[in-house]
């Protein structure tokens, strides 16, 4: 069983900055491989969105409503993913999830997503 727990959610007033850590780790072996690793958002009456993405190449992507405000970055040895979040606006105001894909494990033969259960982050205006 693979878990990814997200933690440095909160309430930070707009224009503030937040940083979001996601540790990947297995209760029975370790974890052999990860391909992509990314962080998902859902406010209240919406859909859940990516809002950021590292390829295992290291390779960025961001949605457009967060480009130059987020930035993501990984620690491979770690398994650890970081969404750095700078300006904050009332609308990035969601639940926090972070992915992992084609999850491979010492005892695994095939890969698959987790999610971690959430972090949530609140800005006021």
């Amino acid at each position: 069983q693979v878990q990814l727990v997200e933690s440095g959610g909160g309430l930070v007033p707009a224009g503030g900055s937040l940083r979001l850590t996601c540790v990947a780790s297995t209760v029975r072996g370790a974890i052999f491989r990860i391909d992509t690793m990314a962080w998902e958002r859902q406010a209240p009456g919406k859909e859940r969105e990516q809002v950021a993405a590292i390829t295992s190449a290291g390779s960025v992507t961001y949605a457009d409503a967060v480009k130059g405000r987020f930035t993501i970055s990984r620690d491979f040895a770690k398994n650890t993913i970081y969404l750095q979040m700078d300006d904050l606006k009332s609308d990035d105001t969601a639940t926090y999830y972070c992915r992992g894909d084609n999850v491979i494990t010492t005892t695994t033969m095939w890969g698959r997503p987790y999610w971690g259960r959430g972090t949530q982050v609140t800005v006021s205006s």
